[in-house]
Parts: structure tokens; sequence; C-alpha cells
């Protein structure tokens, strides 16, 4: 049996594919050492087993990076919005899921000879320990700022290292993830750019940048411009509210979501008086549906 979490996993590999027949019957996680493993030797296994040629499960054996990647995704919402509504027992329940998540991909690194799960604990425990050299090393700093630095400056040579690798040249802007929801990736972008000077010093001219855009916007839907340019304006409106936020300090994903439940649970409210009434939204006029939104927000309040 292949224990992942072993330093030589992925050596182990091609040797597990000369067992013979009977030395692999009983497939991995059904002896009692594996149930009695530690918890993460565990879940590797019952893995490695759901991925097994002969005795695994169908659907993961024929999944691929690409094919998880939405699913990882997912579990990471999912551990934000348990986190957003304070249910520590469900927070637990999706820190599990997305654990699954990485073993997943650790197992199919494996399978490929890329990497392994040891691997990838080896490489970001490596990462934190030369990213915290206050810490793990007599380096010290006489601010939180000139942490801040050091910090920027270790990923600038991280980034700088990368582009090495891939032949190309080091951006500022490299390594911000394109498959980002478009909101935060508009956030990291802006304070990448930033930290070189291109910026607005104050956040009334990003406000004078929103009003500019608003018009803008205006102007395309009133001479009834092209489908296209009106994308682009409302584009540039989002960019420059992600920015507004920014400046603010606040995290313009959080906001939003924030804005999201407070129109959900006003809605609801309203679905709740008309069906009280014996009636439904489709029943009801803009105008009934706009007196109840206000005694939502009004509930809200007192």
């Amino acid at each position: 049996m292949i224990l992942l979490s072993a330093p030589n996993a992925v050596e182990s590999m091609a040797a597990a594919k000369k067992q013979t027949a009977s030395e692999t019957e009983t497939p991995p996680g059904t002896t009692p050492e594996t149930r009695e493993a530690p918890p993460l030797d565990r879940l590797l296994q019952i893995m490695e087993r759901l991925r097994d040629p002969k005795t695994g499960c169908p659907w993961d054996k024929e999944q691929t990076f690409h094919t998880i990647a939405p699913y990882t995704i997912e579990e990471a919402y999912e551990v934000a919005e348990a986190i957003e509504e304070g249910d520590m027992a469900a927070l637990k329940e999706e820190l599990g899921d997305l654990l699954f998540q990485v073993a997943f991909y650790a197992e199919m690194g494996r399978e490929g000879g890329h990497f392994d799960f040891h691997t990838i604990t080896e490489a970001i425990a490596d990462k934190m320990t030369r990213r915290h050299p206050h810490v793990f090393e007599d380096m010290t700093y006489d601010t939180a700022q000139d942490r801040i630095d050091a910090w920027e400056e270790e990923k600038s040579a991280e980034r700088h290292a990368k582009s090495g690798r891939k032949g190309g040249d080091a951006s500022i802007l490299d390594d911000v993830p394109s498959a980002l929801p478009a909101l935060l990736r508009s956030d990291k972008l802006q304070k990448r750019a930033a930290r070189v000077g291109f910026d607005w010093p104050q956040a009334a001219q990003v406000l004078d940048k929103i009003e500019e855009e608003i018009a803008e916007l205006r102007a395309e839907i009133d001479d009834k411009g092209e489908l296209a340019r009106q994308k682009d304006e409302i584009g540039d409106l989002f960019f420059a509210l992600a920015n507004l936020a920014r400046h603010l300090k606040i995290d313009p994903e959080s906001a939003l979501r924030h804005t999201n439940a407070k129109f959900e649970h006003r809605f609801r409210k309203i679905e709740t008086w008309l069906t009280e009434a014996g009636r439904s939204p489709n029943e009801a006029s803009l105008e009934e549906m706009e007196a109840l939104w206000v005694r939502a927000k009004e509930e809200e309040r007192s």
C-alpha cells in the first residue's frame, strides 16, 4: 500500500505499478490499519482508492485537473459563506470539503509523477518560512510597514523567478489569477498598480472618475449605442467603483455580498407578506411591492 504522505510517494508510484495482482488484491483503504491511520493519511488513502483504476469510483477516476477546478472554486465560496454566517459547524465541514479538493489534486499529481501531498505541503512550508524571516530567522523590522515592504519584495522576487521559468518579462501584475471573480481581480490589479504610484491620491478624485464614467454610459444609452460600447462603459464603471472601495479600505466583494444578502432578505419579506395576504408577487403591482420594500427597510432600522 502506498502512503501518500511519505516523502518518497512519487518514486513509489513506479514500484506500485509492478506489484502483482495478488499483492494488490485488497484495495487501499479497506484494512484495519487504514481505518486506524492518522486522519490525514486516511484521507489520502481514501482518495487513492477512489482513483484506483480497477476498483475505484467511475466518476472520480475520469476527473482531471480541469474538471475539478470549478468544484474547488465552489467549495472555497462555501467556506466563505460559512464564515460570513458565523456557522462553525458548517465551517468545519466546508473546510474538510476544501481539503478533499487538495487531496484530489495531490493524487492526480502523484499519478502523473508531477507532485504529491508531501511535496505540496513541503513547498508551502518552505515558502512561509522564507516569507517570515522575522519569525524563523534573526531578521527584525522596526515597523509593520517595514514588514509589509519586505513581504512585497519577497513576492516580487518570486514573480521574477516564475517569469524567468516561463521565458517572459516580469510584471508587477503577474500572478493575479485571471480566474478570480472580476470585481476581486479589479481590486487586486489596482492595488498592484498603486504600489508603483499609478493611483489617484484621494478618494474624491475617484468619485469624479465615477461621475465621468456614468456620464459616458448615459451618453451611450441615450444615443442607443452598440451593445459592445455599453458593455465597455459598464465595465469601466465597475472598475472605478472597485477603485473607490479600495481607497475607502472596503472590500468590494464583501460589500456586494452584504448588499446581495440585504436584497434577498427584503425581497423574501415582500413574498411572505404577499403570501399572508393570499397573493403572489406576480399578482402585485410595482407600487405595492415598492411599499412593502420600504416597510422591510423600516423594520430593519427599528
